[in-house]
């Protein structure tokens, strides 16, 4: 399942702040981490947080496009759209 995500680096702990719409209106997860972005450590640290939430192995989810970027894509397997619906539900009730 292909996952597009803005990274907030240096944001105080490790956590997801919600669904937004980018220009276009498609919708991507806001995460923020406590790692900064230098050397890859935002990537590593966004990567094992989203691992653990969706209980797959690290190895599960790779960054398929805007390593650098704040905006990225991430191909995760073994995770459907149910189960990503239950870890970072759209709707809050």
């Amino acid at each position: 399942m292909r996952l597009p995500v803005r990274v907030t680096p240096k944001g105080g702990r490790d956590g997801v702040d919600g669904w937004a719409l980018d220009p276009g209106g498609r919708p991507y997860l806001k995460v923020r981490v406590s790692a900064a972005a230098a050397d890859g450590e935002a990537n590593a640290a966004l990567t094992a947080f989203l691992a653990k939430t969706l209980k797959v192995s690290k190895s599960s989810v790779r960054i398929v496009s805007g390593e650098t970027a704040r905006l990225k894509v991430l191909d995760i397997e073994g995770v459907d759209e149910a189960a990503l619906e239950a870890a970072f539900p759209k709707s809050q009730g």
